[in-house]
């Protein structure tokens, strides 16, 4: 018999399946909002990982909703399985941060399209703080406390969001520009983990 192997996709998707049974959906959407800053996720991701997971016996689907939406729960095998997983060290980090990779090689481009990528990207930065931030915000200091965990990746976030910043404004003017006032070339649509 072959013992399943979680991965980290795969165990925090049982993490998130300890509060109650969710479909795919809810799933993507609750790592979506929990650990999309700093874990990318697919829709794709998650569907795999449901149908091995279920292979295997750590979760079971449940009876089909509304919209042919299937929830799954977690089996006793999946809360072993997690806490096996959790149990382990966790990896090194991986640092992807493409608009290093292009600013790494920004005297190639035109400085006026290295300014606008670097507002572009500024600016998603600033919104996700100000997310983070107003989400802390409406937190009741009273669960905050109950769940110093949850807290301690949202406080993660924020500082990590501030560092973006503060990197992005003591760029060397040559590589920044006047990067505020630039209009952005990139869309949001273009500024995802790929």
């Amino acid at each position: 018999m072959t013992t399943f192997r979680l991965n980290a996709t795969a165990g925090s998707l049982l993490g998130f399946l300890h509060e109650r049974p969710m479909t795919g959906w809810d799933l993507v959407q609750t790592a979506q909002d929990r650990i999309g800053n700093y874990w990318s996720l697919t829709q794709s991701q998650v569907y795999r990982e449901l149908t091995a997971m279920a292979t295997a016996g750590l979760i079971e689907a449940g009876e089909r909703g509304r919209r042919d939406r299937l929830p799954f729960t977690i089996t006793d095998a999946g809360r072993e399985a997690f806490q096996s997983w959790l149990m382990q060290e966790p990896s090194r980090e991986h640092i992807r941060f493409p608009l290093l990779v292009t600013v790494l090689f920004g005297k190639h481009l035109p400085p006026e399209r290295l300014h606008a990528f670097l507002a572009s990207h500024k600016r998603k930065h600033a919104e996700r703080l100000a997310k983070d931030e107003t989400l802390k915000a409406t937190i009741p200091r009273e669960w905050q406390d109950a769940n110093p965990y949850v807290m301690a990746t949202v406080d993660f976030g924020i500082t990590y969001e501030r560092a973006a910043l503060a990197w992005f404004d003591n760029l060397p003017a040559a590589i920044r520009g006047d990067a505020a006032f630039i209009e952005p070339i990139v869309q949001d649509e273009d500024f995802k983990d790929h």
